[in-house]
This record gives structure tokens, sequence and C-alpha cells, in this order.
């Protein structure tokens, strides 16, 4: 058993350490309110020891002339000076806000695109703004951001330079129509996957030539399933991601390269000669830092996947996908093992949500600690991502730590300090293992200089108050313990933490059965 605090104190302390997992880091896309409300979001997540943040950075929200056909005469698309201040002054507001409070920020760059920048024969071009984006005009609006946050640029006005961001990612969902468009033709030839190859290629090289290159950047961002029926998943619907990533890596169901028309239709090399040279045409592909996968259980236990859909990508079909991308890297020569990086993740909750795929809050909350236990347990997941922290005021994809009005959900005291227990009934005289994570504890030592320590604590069943077994070092950078603990009777088991100088704060309670 590997063991992430050892030392413990207490009544049938913790065994031995054997060897320290680091664990996955904590990012958080809060959705609107890091827009709204920067400095008040980002306090917020100091508080529950969030260390990065997800931003969106939307090629139409700071580029000029959206809704027009072309863009402005003489506009110089690499230049971050030629678009309008007010388009990049919230990211500027975020971006410096976050590093005042020591919190990093992953830059999501992708949709929707400016009209100007869309490909021809979009159905109502007005509505859809994700069609056939412009590799080349892409690449320009990549060379602006790198160029803006590269740590030397100082905006008209201003005295110093932004700071330099040193994590990115291309685009957002690429296998859903909703984000990037055609999906596939009518005959079900796939049209994104070289899309998106193409926005990968332009991004890749608007970073390097802007001082990026030894950046943290992550390709993929893939949605977790799509529609698998006849027919689908057309121009606007959603392609499984692992179909979507052979058509992305020119290879067939049978993993073989593509050739002759099959190749053709989806813009991949027709011959040998092609296939040998795809790697070397393609970096970002074999080269980018790790994979982003968002892998949402739709609604499903953590350890549970969606049957008889082999393509799909959730937290459970994670092992799946990494031997996937191995397979493809071989079919090239290559041994790249992408990292998998989860950057949106979260269970919808009813109330308020009434779609399926929904589960009230008191489980949610129970899940997310278990998929947080299941990220923690793959070695090559980097990042473990909450989607929101608050559910919009319609109620719909309701997957915040808070409802609309702000009221915490179970789930906001779950994110904070999470508690699992792999198994939580044995025999007497036999050990259990408690794992957990005081997220803000990394910031709480930062500031006091302190040993941070977490308390695990008992109550019997027969009732009685709650006694602290075991108090545990928090020696992990992330905050999490692993520690086994035999306990003399049934009852139930939390984690209590205390902020410095700040309220107390507790895990939720896991029932255990000793026989």
């Amino acid at each position: 058993m590997a063991l992430a605090a050892c030392g413990a104190s207490g009544s049938g302390a913790s065994l031995p350490q054997t060897s320290q997992r680091v664990g996955p880091e904590a990012i958080f896309t809060p959705g609107t309110p890091l827009k709204t409300n920067p400095a008040a979001t980002l306090d917020e997540m100091r508080r529950l020891g969030v260390t990065r943040v997800r931003l969106f950075v939307a090629w139409s929200a700071v580029a000029p002339d959206t809704t027009s056909t072309a863009p402005p005469a003489g506009f110089k698309a690499a230049s971050p000076g030629a678009y309008p201040a007010a388009g990049w002054s919230v990211f500027d507001t975020i971006i410096q806000a976050a590093r005042a409070r020591g919190i990093a920020v992953d830059l999501t760059l992708g949709p929707p695109a400016p009209r100007w920048a869309e490909g021809p024969g979009a159905p109502q071009p007005a509505e859809h703004t994700y069609w056939k984006p412009s590799p080349s005009d892409f690449a320009a609006f990549v060379r602006a951001v790198g160029t803006r946050y590269n740590g030397h640029y100082t905006p008209a006005g201003a005295s110093t330079p932004l700071p330099r961001v040193n994590f990115w990612s291309i685009w957002n969902e690429p296998n859903l129509g909703v984000q990037l468009a055609p999906q596939a033709t009518r005959s079900q030839i796939e049209i994104s996957p070289a899309i998106y190859r193409s926005l990968v290629d332009a991004a890749w090289k608007g970073l390097h030539q802007t001082g990026h290159g030894g950046d943290t950047i992550l390709i993929g961002e893939v949605a977790p399933a799509g529609a698998t029926f006849a027919g689908a998943p057309g121009s606007f619907g959603a392609m499984a991601p692992l179909r979507f990533l052979r058509a992305l890596y020119c290879v067939g169901a049978n993993y073989s390269p593509l050739r002759g028309a099959a190749a053709y239709e989806r813009q991949c090399p027709t011959s040998a000669s092609g296939t040998s040279s795809f790697a070397a045409a393609n970096p970002g592909l074999f080269h980018a830092t790790a994979f982003a996968d968002h892998p949402y259980p739709q609604g499903l236990p953590p350890d549970e996947a969606t049957p008889r859909e082999p393509d799909y990508a959730e937290l459970a079909e994670v092992p799946r996908l990494e031997r996937t991308l191995d397979r493809l890297q071989r079919v090239y020569g290559s041994s790249t093992k992408f990292p998998i990086y989860s950057t949106e993740f979260g269970y919808q909750t009813t109330p308020p949500d009434t779609e399926a795929g929904t589960v009230n809050p008191t489980t949610a909350a129970a899940y997310l600690n278990w998929s947080e236990y299941l990220t923690w347990r793959d070695p090559r997941m980097r990042s473990y991502d909450q989607y929101l922290i608050q559910d919009t005021a319609a109620g719909n994809f309701a997957t915040g730590l808070e409802f609309a009005n702000g009221t915490p959900k179970p789930g906001f005291a779950a994110y904070r300090m999470p508690i699992f227990l792999p198994v939580s009934t044995t025999g007497k005289g036999h050990a259990l293992e408690v794992w957990g994570c005081v997220r803000p504890a990394h910031n709480a030592e930062l500031s006091t200089h302190t040993q941070q320590r977490v308390r695990i604590q008992f109550e019997r069943t027969t009732g009685g108050p709650w006694s602290t077994v075991v108090t545990a070092p928090i020696t992990n950078p992330h905050g999490y313990i692993d520690v086994l603990h035999k306990f003399g009777a049934s009852g139930a088991v939390r984690l209590t933490w205390r902020y410095p100088n700040g309220p107390r704060i507790f895990s939720r309670t896991v029932p255990i059965r000793i026989h």
C-alpha cells in the first residue's frame, strides 16, 4: 500500500509509508463568475485550494467586427495591439488577479471564431461561427495572444508588462458540432478531425513563434461521448471521441493508416511516403505536453462506463483512452505516452437540473470524491477538474458546487476536503484505507510557514462524541493523504482541519462497518 502521509499519531496509527504519489493538481473551471466578478471568484478559488483556473479566450471575444464577413481593412491579426483594447480587458484583469493570488492559469484558445474567419458553406452563417475556421487566421490570433502574454508585452497606457502565461489548451471539445463543424458528411466521412488537425498545427506554430515552445500545451479537450446511431453525427452532432481520434491520426478501425479515397476524404496522406512524414508534418499531435479529456461519467458511478460504447472516454474508460493514444503514436513510430489532463468534470444535480444523467446533490458529493480518488490512482492523470463554481440561473448542466443563489451544495465541502474509503467494511483487527485531501493546506503552509496536519475522526454507531484517531501531517504538495487505520468498531469517519486564524472545516461523513 502506497501511503501519502506517514508518521501519523493516534491509536492504531498509519502503517509506514512505502512511496510518495504526488497525484493530480487541482484545476477549476469556474465559468461565468470568473469573468463577471474576477476578484471574488479568485478569492474563493484560493480558499478552496485551487492551483490553476481554466480561462476560455474565445476568438470572437477579442476579434474586431465579429459579425462581418471580412476583417477590418489593414487588420494585422498577429499583433495584439490591432485588437480592440476592450476585448482584452477582462482577460488581462483575470490573469493579473490570479497571479497576485498565486493561482496559475490555463488559457484555452478557441471558439467561436469571428464570422470573417469561418469557411464557406455554413448554413445560416449568422448563427454558426464554428464552421470550418481558417487555420491561417487562427494562427495569427494565437500569435497575438502568445505575444500579449509572453511576459514582455506592455499594453498601451500601462507601465509594466502583463504576466506571462505558460499553460495552453488548443480549442474546446472539437468532437462536438456546437464547437467545431461540420463533424461529418451525410455519408459519414469524418470532417472535424481534419479541421482540428489544421487548428492544432496553426496553434503549435503560433505558440512557438511567440516564445511559448517550452510551455505546457494541451491538445484534445474532447467531450467524453458522442452519437453512435445511424446517420450521426451529421454536421452539428457529437462524434464519439475515440472515433474522432482515429480520424485525427489518419487510421481506420483496425488502426492501419488510411489509404486512397478513404485517406483523401479525411485530408490524410494517401500513400506510404506521406504516412512516413505525417508525424513531422503534424508536430503538435506527437509532441504536445499532454492530452486533455472531459471525462464526465454521464451520471453513472465513477467506475462505470456507458454500456456498449467502446469509443467513449468517460472516467472509467480513461485507461482505454490511454491505450488508444499509445497505439496511435506507435503507428508512426513514436513512443510518446501522453499524460492525461482532466480539464472539465463534474456531476449534474437534481435539483435544479431535470435532464437525464443527473444525481441528487448528496450522491454527487460522494461521486466527486470517488472520482478524484480514481484520478489520483492513475499515474498518467495529471489534473482533477471541477467544472462550474455555481449553477446557472437557468438550471441547465448544473455541475456547480453552489446553487444559482450561492447556497453551497454538499459538493462544495466535498471538493474542498475530499474523503474516500475504497472499502468500508472489514473484520475486526483489519485496517481500512482512508484517502483524502486538504486542498487549502498548501496555501495555509505558505502563509504560516507551519506544517499542516489533518485529523481523522471517528464516531461510534452506538453514539458518543467524535474522537480524533489519527493526526496526519500533510506532506503532499496537493494536500493528499492516504492512511491505513484499524478502527475498533462500526461507526462513521470524517476529516477535519482548521484554516489559520479561521474556521474549522469538515469533510463528508463516511459510514464504516467492522464485524
